[in-house]
């Protein structure tokens, strides 16, 4: 018997959790940035599983200097004749830096190997090579985290229905992503293999549970700070200065310039104000 599933997490509960762990992770940075650290987060998992979500929160208040996000196009002809890896390793971050991978060298065992956008042979050396790769990083004193986004089909579909008639997020819905659904098996089987030569020491798996994306967030942000060993690091102190007596600089005068107009001003108080955009699938629609 399935165990029950928790209700869904209280939007105000979530807002002030969220808010908590987003200082916790301007914490982390200062520590990242301090001690030369380099850390590595890649987010898989189902099409419309909520890695995109959870990204956006994490990096919302950090420095996109320190934590840069990577999310890779499709290979060019160029890069299909290199060593897979390859296009990859030049986005691993440097000293003091965090790079968050929107879906990363998994591809090949994943979308690649079900679309078959790479050959039988390209799938089974991909799964025999990346355990050595992912070594080879944590080796060398990257921090690497993988998380895997879990969700059902039926709530899969549910987000995938909801994109279909949103103008904010339609963008998000391609003939791939619409394909997985009749591809679910498929997919499912190609995880299945993925984990079994993929989910060892030292580069486990992290599997979220995402039919709640607020509970995902908030579980997958905790365990990113709990497994990283950072600690408080003091800001220096900034004293401002007081400023200089003027010298008579003119400002240039605004009839020189190319002014952006402004459109601020044609505006009128709506009758009724419009309500803020929420995304449905955050609030459950």
């Amino acid at each position: 018997m399935s165990a029950k599933k928790p209700p869904r997490l209280d939007k105000a509960l979530y807002e002030a959790e969220l808010n908590r762990l987003q200082m916790e992770l301007v914490e982390m940075q200062e520590w990242v940035k301090a001690s030369g650290a380099r850390i590595v987060v890649l987010f898989e998992g189902r099409d419309a599983a909520g890695k995109g979500g959870a990204i956006k929160r994490i990096t919302e208040y950090l420095n996109p200097r320190i934590a840069g996000v990577v999310a890779l196009p499709a290979p060019t002809e160029r890069q299909r004749s290199q060593w897979y890896f390859q296009r990859y390793i030049e986005h691993l971050p440097a000293a003091g830096e965090i790079r968050l991978f929107d879906r990363s060298w998994y591809n090949r065992a994943g979308v690649e190997k079900v679309m078959g956008y790479c050959t039988p042979d390209e799938h089974v050396r991909f799964l025999r090579q990346c355990p050595t790769f992912e070594r080879m990083l944590i080796d060398d004193g990257i921090m690497l985290r993988k998380y895997w986004f879990s969700v059902s089909d039926k709530e899969q579909e549910k987000r995938f229905r909801s994109r279909l008639t949103d103008p904010m997020r339609r963008w998000k819905l391609s003939p791939t992503d619409v394909e997985s659904i009749t591809r679910w098996e498929d997919y499912s089987r190609a995880k299945d293999e993925m984990f079994v030569h993929t989910d060892v020491h030292p580069a486990r798996w992290n599997v979220v549970e995402a039919e709640d994306k607020r509970r995902a967030r908030l579980n997958m942000i905790h365990h990113l700070l709990s497994s990283i060993p950072y600690q408080h690091v003091d800001r220096p102190e900034i004293d401002f200065p007081k400023r200089p007596k003027g010298t008579g600089y003119q400002r240039t005068s605004k009839t020189l310039l190319n002014e952006v107009p402004d459109y601020s001003s044609t505006l009128k108080v709506p009758e009724q104000a419009p309500q803020k955009y929420e995304d449905p699938e955050d609030n459950g629609n």
